[in-house]
């Protein structure tokens, strides 16, 4: 079962905020900026916008390269346990 999607990750790098962060609470993934995240949150963080963007080849984003991103980035969550 994928915890991350397509769409987890398109929220994250269409975020207004250019310090979002992915995070993941309570079965859901939440993009959130760097001041929204408190101690409860730091242990449930996925990833950050800025770490992204060397993986992303051109200008515009395509489906492969979401699906190539979430599936990395659900091997995250796996690895927190979820």
């Amino acid at each position: 079962m994928a915890f991350i999607d397509r769409e987890c990750v398109r929220h994250l790098l269409e975020a207004p905020d250019p310090d979002a962060t992915l995070v993941f609470v309570r079965g859901e993934c939440v993009v959130l900026s760097d001041a929204e995240i408190d101690d409860a949150h730091r242990g449930l963080i996925i990833a950050r916008r800025r770490d992204l963007t060397a993986h992303i080849h051109g200008d515009t984003i395509t489906d492969q390269q979401l699906d190539l991103l979430a599936e990395r980035l659900d091997n995250v969550v796996h690895d927190l346990g979820a």
